[in-house]
């Protein structure tokens, strides 16, 4: 039930440790529940699913994820106010603080924007906004210095897309993406008459650089819409977007698993299937799926004990627990 999973590692009657799940060039160790013990449990939303303790930890999860993206609207905490405060003064920076929430995450910890922090500070991005310095596309550092950060001392969160071995493979190909059109905002507006929905799909597949997977590039748009930056609102989880087969997409493996079906397409309909009988945006299912299926709770800058208990409520109903 509601504050029943709390923290990093969730442990059931019996744990398993999975083996180690690479990405990239970067390892993951998967802490996930061993399979609970088949308890007659059934649901046509969850045909993957044979326990209720299952579906029950799936149920938690999604209140997590919507009470987070109801915050990001309503209350952001830590660096998401800031880039909202900032965005209003200058949407370049703001954009570019954003991106690197996304690429970088936030820590499970204490101060979960550390690493982000220090990455805006060595890129110059603090510095030249204090003094001023706006060049074509406003005060990123990286555009406005011309070097690109080093992030070999920066901590990463759990859901980073930074792979150490590709160095700044991935942020060149983000500035040359923004360069192309201009700025930063001129390439997430995109074309003004798009709806919310057919700019996230257009921009979901844009943003497909290399080092820049799925996850990435779903928890990027998300925000930016969240926050009121751009008009953006996903009608999809994008799982086809999961390059590299699904194999290193968190939220592609688990849902694999609780739809009990791998075809991407029939993914996204089940997907969608649940995410309108428990009356909760679709992207709510991204975040809680990925932290269901590891087993642990990935908080993204947000307090773990983070519940929507109307979300929480909905769900169990329609799960019939």
């Amino acid at each position: 039930m509601a504050g029943g999973r709390s923290g990093r590692a969730v442990k059931a009657t019996a744990t398993t440790r999975h083996p180690r799940l690479r990405v990239g060039s970067r390892e993951i160790r998967v802490h996930r529940e061993a399979r609970a013990e088949d308890d007659g449990y059934r649901s046509a939303l969850l045909p993957g699913l044979r326990s209720s303790d299952d579906a029950r930890l799936l149920a938690e999860e999604i209140a997590f994820a919507s009470g987070r993206l109801l915050a990001l609207e309503a209350t952001p905490p830590g660096l998401y106010a800031e880039v909202r405060a900032l965005a209003e003064e200058d949407l370049e920076q703001a954009t570019w603080m954003c991106f690197l929430i996304a690429y970088l995450s936030p820590l499970d910890s204490e101060d979960p924007f550390v690493g982000i922090r220090l990455a805006l500070a060595a890129d110059g991005s603090v510095q030249h906004a204090a003094n001023g310095v706006s060049p074509d596309g406003g005060a990123w550092g990286w555009y406005a210095a011309g070097d690109l950060l080093a992030l070999d001392e920066v901590p990463l969160g759990p859901r980073t897309s930074h792979d150490p071995t590709r160095g700044t493979e991935t942020l060149l190909a983000y500035r040359h993406w923004a360069e192309q059109a201009g700025a930063q905002a001129s390439a997430f507006v995109g074309d003004p008459g798009w709806s919310p929905q057919r700019r996230f799909e257009r921009l979901f597949e844009r943003l497909a650089l290399p080092g820049f997977a799925r996850m990435g590039r779903y928890d990027l748009l998300v925000t930016l819409g969240r926050l009121g930056l751009y008009e953006l609102r996903p009608d999809a989880l994008n799982l086809s977007g999961a390059r590299g087969a699904s194999a290193g997409d968190l939220a592609t493996l688990a849902a694999k698993r609780a739809f009990a079906i791998g075809d991407p397409l029939l993914l996204e309909r089940r997907a969608l299937k649940l995410a309108e009988a428990t009356s909760v945006p679709i992207e709510t299912l991204d975040l809680a799926l990925a932290n269901w299926g590891v087993g642990e709770r990935a908080t993204l800058g947000f307090r773990t004990e983070t519940c929507d208990r109307h979300a929480l409520e909905r769900v169990l109903e329609a799960l019939k627990l």
